[in-house]
């Protein structure tokens, strides 16, 4: 299917992006000189997006000013200013930006180069299927990552649907950082802080989340170290 409307999350702090976030959000900060909100809204335009909602929160002015002129795709601010909502609470409050139909929703930590003839975020469009699917879940393989140290966030199953790792020592896939996400699954939330956990969870309850494998090799850029090793695998002039 066609989406044309997506949400970058980009109102963390950035914590564990110290001191490169001591100026700036996370969001500001560069790899291979080009910020990550930056390669966030480069991969949407790349998959047809039209129209971006970003939300802010820390140092939001620098992130609204640096995004702002963007027109591939058009630029919407969702305004967090006075609360940072984590991710789900973003979502809802985002929501009346979001509109009715399928979107992508980004973490703007998340960096790769495509791999396939496809785009991954192409692929994710082609893949949902909105009769059985409220979310689906851009997935990347233990062994073809770097920034992530967790163990595995779901089991795929067959059919593409997800189940959690639970009490299980490790799970083969962690969650990329991207999605495709059906915005039913907001409806009746309350804006308050939460975490889109919440809302996987009760898809969940209905085998309602499903994962694609990405083809291409994952970096999360979450912290100044993966920031290093991911410029070293881009090949970055020093």
């Amino acid at each position: 299917m066609k989406i044309t409307t997506a949400m970058a999350m980009a109102a963390g702090r950035g914590t564990r992006m110290r001191p490169l976030t001591d100026d700036r959000c996370k969001a500001m900060v560069e790899v291979c000189g080009k910020t990550l909100i930056d390669w966030t809204l480069d991969k949407f335009a790349k998959a047809g997006v039209e129209r971006a909602v970003v939300n802010v929160h820390h140092y939001a002015d620098a992130l609204e000013a640096h995004i702002r002129d963007r027109t591939a795709p058009r630029v919407v601010i969702s305004d967090e200013r006075e609360t940072l909502l984590e991710t789900g609470g973003g979502l809802v409050k985002a929501a009346p930006l979001l509109g009715a139909d399928p979107v992508f929703v980004a973490n703007s930590d998340s960096v790769w180069i495509d791999e396939g003839e496809e785009s991954e975020l192409s692929r994710l469009a082609a893949a949902f299927d909105p009769e059985v699917m409220d979310c689906l879940l851009l997935l990347a393989p233990l062994a073809r990552q770097l920034g992530y140290g967790g163990k595995g966030d779901f089991l795929l199953h067959e059919d593409g649907r997800l189940e959690r790792r639970g009490t299980r020592d490790s799970a083969p896939y962690a969650y990329a950082g991207v999605q495709v996400l059906h915005p039913r699954l907001l409806e009746g939330e309350p804006e308050e802080v939460f975490s889109t956990n919440r809302l996987w969870d009760k898809a969940l309850q209905g085998s309602r989340v499903f994962g694609l494998p990405m083809e291409s090799y994952w970096m999360h850029v979450g912290d100044p170290g993966a920031r290093e090793e991911a410029e070293t695998r881009l090949g970055c002039p020093s």
